[in-house]
């Protein structure tokens, strides 16, 4: 819970994070703040609070610093080619392990998968991530149980989402599951969100 009382969502940003990944999720949960009656807060933070250069070059000024963005109900956790300095990085990762025990919900979206496999935190659960990277996952932990199918994987504690644009059906699944079916609706029709792509 963050600070002020409310349900606080934080998205971590970092250094080649892919960009739909960030602003997908993003702008379901921003949009949710405008149509909830619980007025959740979203909010982005990187490692130190500076700013990010994304996967394909956008540039992006966070709200907050990792040390500054305080207690969280929901982490979301992006994928990307910056998520590979991430598996390697055992600071980080037992940041990660820390975060994620006083966080009731830890959410990642393609290969942010990786990272919570390496920290340890997918053992023994149901999880996916993109299509390219399912060998990934199971190299990283054998006991991950890989859905190949899914769009996103509700383990209860941890939502795990496959490739780029499904962080954007994982969102809608949390506000639905956090504040209600309709709430999430009326998120889908203020966002213009169709489902059934046109090719």
């Amino acid at each position: 819970m963050s600070t002020d009382g409310g349900l606080h969502v934080g998205i971590l940003v970092f250094d080649d994070a892919e960009e739909l990944d960030v602003v997908g999720p993003f702008e379901v949960l921003a949009a949710w703040e405008q149509h909830s009656a619980i007025k959740p807060h979203v909010s982005t933070f990187s490692r130190d609070g500076d700013g990010v250069r994304l996967a394909k070059g956008m540039r992006l000024v966070p709200s907050r610093s990792a040390d500054d963005v305080g207690p969280l109900h929901v982490l979301v956790y992006p994928g990307g080619w910056g998520t590979r300095a991430m598996l390697a990085d055992r600071t980080h990762l037992e940041w990660l392990r820390l975060v994620r025990a006083q966080t009731p919900i830890l959410a990642s979206v393609c290969t942010g998968a990786l990272v919570l496999a390496a920290a340890g935190l997918l053992s023994g659960r149901p999880a996916t991530t993109h299509r390219d990277h399912y060998d990934d996952l199971a190299a990283l932990d054998p006991s991950v149980v890989v859905d190949t199918e899914a769009r996103f994987v509700d383990d209860g504690d941890v939502v795990t989402a496959a490739g780029v644009s499904a962080g954007i059906d994982m969102a809608l699944h949390l506000v639905a599951r956090l504040e209600s079916v309709d709430v999430a609706r009326a998120v889908r029709r203020a966002i213009q969100y169709d489902p059934a792509p046109p090719v």
